[in-house]
């Protein structure tokens, strides 16, 4: 990694907490108590071996009285809390004993206290805030245009939710709890070993500088494995995503092995790169055990050298144990410390990914002061001009010029790759044109609001979608205050109430995710009954009759003429028979209008159109001879 990249990752991690951290949002009592409690435990937990010295001394203290010798050297500390426990009488070395014994206990109870109190609070902070992430992002989602989802990806998406959220999550925990006793019991108790033998604690200082300059060479050389690593888990997801969504397909076309295959070098591409970073990371336990096992030697060294020449009189038994109990709590606190920066490393890439959802803006937007009411279903292209991506090298759409009128019914024909759902997709804003201008009813696409222009318009898409509930569930997805006398007659309208009424729950029959228990062409009608619940100004039809019969989809277009007669229709067929009897008929070519036109003055006078004819009424003539149409 080069310098610069090295700068431009720092630069980015910084405003990327700062993005996470507006999601603790009603967690904050919660975040703050928790250190806050986990700072009283720590505190109690280093004053209990330096009053275990204490009940030592005393009882030293105690004993040299009783026998009537005279004790050199005692801890004065000691001698004072006695000398207030018991005043002017004979101390009794028993009740010595149980008075600090009880104080101990009390202090061990409200260590274990706040404990479970830091403990709680952690975990309401850490789950609330990683609730808050996921909804946060979710919700932001929702906003996106599908240019902003298509430069994520939906299985990026999902392991940004999902992964990226939980290791978000174990870092928070550890930062508010864990990162905050170990540094509190690093200080307090290099405090309390400083108040016991000030030359002695000077042997942690030796360690820490060794510590540290390893840490920091273990996160530089990780944290790029780590970028990489959720790179590959996408890439890894977007596999399982497309092969169960693809099932059918690989199936029937006994692609097992292949899928497999793939998954196979997608999941070893994950392994390798998490391999490299646990090898990187795996010199934190060496590194730590060297420090911790030195300084514990050079305190046991040293600490029975100072006893032996001074005969107790710099450094005493009871002291040295207390200071064994420092020194391991502080050394303990160190590699805590350590694996709380690996953890901290392994999050980087998260906390990074999750902030550029969040702050990624939609690419459409409501503008202000938007105007809420579509009038009417009229359209109009004006020299428009529409490409995927600025970066694209061409466009995909150009020169537009169309004008439909609200009300009429328009056929759109041409061949695949010709845009005909781009063209339909820049009307309800899925999209936003990149040169000319698009009106609805008059007034430009770009001035009215969101949700006031997409209620208007009900758009059948390509791939139709039915979402896991009953038939009524689905239908109020276009209206979700719909009677069932709406619904029924909405069905009624789509030619879906015939078959509807064949199953045993009929409009309360349960829809399986994805609308694997019904046809392709009951489907599709489901589709269309849904959207005219909308009862939109403009309704869309992207080849969505393709998987009915010729019969049922020309009394789908009748119904359309005659009970939603002042609704702008459009339809995207591949069947010339789905679009003759429109008010006109389009041909796109190559991304634009090769010819506008009746049924009749495109038999006249287009090539295309006529190829087109002529081939699919040959076939429809086969059909016929062989038996009649396939009713899908």
């Amino acid at each position: 990694m080069t310098k610069t990249e090295k700068i431009k990752q720092t630069n980015g991690f910084i405003p990327s907490v700062k993005t996470l951290t507006k999601s603790i949002r009603e967690y904050k009592r919660p975040s703050i108590l928790a250190p806050l409690f986990v700072a009283m435990e720590v505190i109690i937990e280093c004053l209990i071996p330096y009053v275990m010295t204490l009940l030592l001394g005393a009882i030293e203290y105690v004993y040299a009285l009783t026998e009537n010798n005279v004790l050199e050297n005692p801890n004065p500390i000691s001698v004072k809390i006695v000398k207030w426990l018991f005043g002017n009488s004979q101390p009794v070395l028993l009740n010595t004993i149980l008075y600090f014994g009880l104080g101990l206990l009390i202090l061990a109870f409200l260590s274990l206290t706040f404990g479970a109190l830091s403990g709680r609070c952690c975990a309401v902070a850490s789950s609330g805030f990683a609730k808050n992430l996921r909804k946060d992002m979710y919700y932001k989602v929702q906003d996106f245009s599908f240019s902003n989802i298509d430069k994520f990806s939906s299985s990026s998406l999902i392991t940004r939710m999902t992964t990226d959220v939980m290791h978000v999550e174990m870092s928070y925990m550890m930062i508010i709890r864990t990162a905050v006793r170990s540094p509190f019991m690093l200080i307090f108790s290099m405090v309390m070993a400083f108040t016991i033998n000030s030359q002695m604690a000077l042997i942690f200082l030796c360690t820490t500088p060794i510590l540290a300059i390893g840490l920091i060479l273990i996160m530089t050389k990780a944290v790029p494995f780590f970028n990489r690593i959720f790179k590959k888990y996408d890439k890894m997801n977007e596999s399982v995503e497309e092969n169960i969504s693809g099932m059918r397909v690989v199936k029937s076309y006994v692609r097992e092995d292949f899928e497999k295959e793939k998954f196979d070098k997608a999941s070893k591409n994950v392994r390798d790169d998490f391999i490299k970073a646990e090898r990187i990371i795996a010199f934190n336990g060496p590194l730590m055990n060297f420090c911790v096992y030195s300084g514990l030697i050079a305190i046991y060294v040293f600490g029975s050298l100072m006893i032996i020449k001074s005969n107790q009189q710099l450094l005493k038994i009871t002291e040295l144990q207390s200071f064994m109990t420092y020194s391991f709590q502080m050394l303990m606190s160190l590699m805590i410390l350590s694996m709380i920066m690996v953890q901290l490393v392994m999050s980087t890439a998260s906390i990074k990914r999750i902030a550029e959802v969040i702050n990624e803006k939609p690419s459409i937007i409501s503008p202000e002061n938007a105007i809420t009411e579509v009038t009417d279903g009229s359209i109009n292209f004006n020299n428009v001009c529409f490409k995927y991506s600025e970066n694209a090298e061409r466009y995909a759409l150009s020169n537009i010029n169309l004008n439909i009128k609200s009300g009429e019914t328009v056929g759109i024909i041409g061949s695949t790759g010709s845009s005909k759902t781009s063209l339909v997709q820049l009307i309800p804003r899925l999209y936003d044109v990149s040169e000319g201008e698009l009106t609805v009813a008059g007034v430009n696409v770009k001035n009215y609001d969101l949700d006031s222009l997409r209620n208007a318009v009900a758009m059948v898409l390509q791939k139709n979608v039915l979402f896991s509930g009953t038939i009524k569930d689905n239908m109020r997805w276009g209206n979700k205050n719909a009677t069932d006398e709406e619904i029924i007659e909405a069905c009624k309208l789509a030619q879906a109430d015939e078959f509807i009424q064949n199953f045993p729950e009929k409009y309360d029959h349960y829809i399986e995710q994805g609308g694997v228990n019904v046809s392709g062409g009951q489907k599709q009608r489901l589709c269309i009954a849904r959207a005219l619940l909308k009862k939109p100004k403009i309704l869309i039809l992207d080849d969505s009759t393709s998987a009915v019969d010729t019969k049922t989809d020309a009394l789908i277009r009748k119904a359309f003429r005659e009970f939603i007669p002042e609704t702008t229709k459009i339809i995207i067929a591949q069947r010339i028979a789905s679009v003759e009897d429109a008010d006109k008929i389009i041909i796109m070519d190559g991304g634009s209008i090769s010819a506008v036109g009746t049924h009749e003055e495109l038999l006249k006078c287009n090539n295309i159109y006529q190829e087109l004819y002529k081939s699919q009424n040959k076939v429809e003539s086969n059909k016929q001879e062989k038996g009649g149409d396939f009713n899908g």
